[in-house]
């Protein structure tokens, strides 16, 4: 997989209003250095496969080529001209619009430690990068896809998700997960999840936490499955688990205590729920984690 996959198949597939079979996704073809006019486009990643593309920000000049991407967290008023387009080889990209939903349940849906922290400093609106090979492989997987109807329906979504994890977790994340906190849910199960994750080793009532977030224990139940995928309780005890192994891979012979330290009063019961997840017990997970001297074999 490669650009030079990614520009024959954006160059199959581009079409003067630039949509495609696959929603949100935009593919652009471009053959002469002309400026579009002006766009408000919407919150969107968009990556370079030839060519290149000059845009214009309040004071800011910026220019992006073949390989590179674009992330913008707001709608904002742009200016751009092609660069470097010719019919021979025309300026050839994909543009993706990120949904807050989407960047939501994947904020909250990701393991502690996952998505970083952001500081107090505010992100760009618009950023720009080197893509990785891993989003400009999962790219072309998606277009591929435009010319298997069968499988469009099923595997577009993962892959859109695939690209827009690459987005969150990559050096300008901060700017895509500020899309995030345009969903409406998120602010309160936002707040519910921090509260479960400071407080992940005392046991609560789902009323008492829809109260302090100020829904209704129904309302903040439904909405806490839409967004992540499982119930308050089942969350806390993903928390407690995974919190539970970075203990063991530090302290591997120590299960019992930490079975205790991460809220589990019965060791049987952490043993069982450690092995659903993970797929051994702890003891025996735990023994994988010891460190290796030179004298060790495999």
């Amino acid at each position: 997989m490669s650009l030079d996959e990614l520009c024959v198949l954006l160059a199959r597939h581009a079409r003067d209003d630039a949509a495609t079979a696959i929603e949100d996704l935009l593919i652009g073809r471009e053959e002469a250095d002309v400026p579009p006019p002006p766009s408000m486009a919407g919150t969107r990643m968009t990556l370079i496969a030839q060519g290149a593309k000059r845009l214009a920000y309040g004071e800011h000049v910026y220019d992006y080529r073949a390989g590179q991407y674009l992330v913008a967290s707001i709608a904002t008023p742009l200016t751009c001209r092609f660069t470097d387009a010719t019919p021979q080889r025309p300026v050839l990209g994909l543009c993706l619009l990120l949904r807050s939903v989407e960047v939501a349940e994947l904020m909250l849906q990701a393991a502690p430690g996952t998505v970083p922290d952001d500081n107090d400093i505010a992100p760009p609106a618009i950023a720009f990068s080197d893509a990785s090979g891993e989003l400009i492989e999962a790219a072309v997987r998606l277009v591929r896809l435009l010319d298997r109807p069968r499988d469009r329906d099923i595997l577009a979504p993962l892959i859109k998700r695939e690209i827009l994890w690459r987005l969150i977790t990559s050096e300008h994340g901060a700017t895509v997960r500020q899309i995030g906190l345009a969903d409406p849910r998120l602010s309160p199960i936002a707040k519910a999840v921090q509260w479960i994750r400071q407080n992940y080793r005392e046991p609560f009532q789902v009323q008492h936490l829809a109260e302090l977030i100020g829904m209704s224990p129904s309302a903040f139940y439904r909405n806490f499955r839409a967004v992540t995928r499982t119930t308050p309780i089942q969350y806390q005890k993903k928390i407690r688990l995974h919190e539970a192994r970075l203990l063991l891979a530090a302290n591997p012979k120590d299960v019992a205590t930490i079975g205790y330290l991460v809220g589990y009063d019965s060791p049987s019961q952490f043993s069982r729920e450690y092995r659903r997840l993970f797929g051994a017990p702890p003891s025996q997970d735990a023994s994988g984690f010891a460190p290796r001297t030179p004298d060790d074999n495999g």
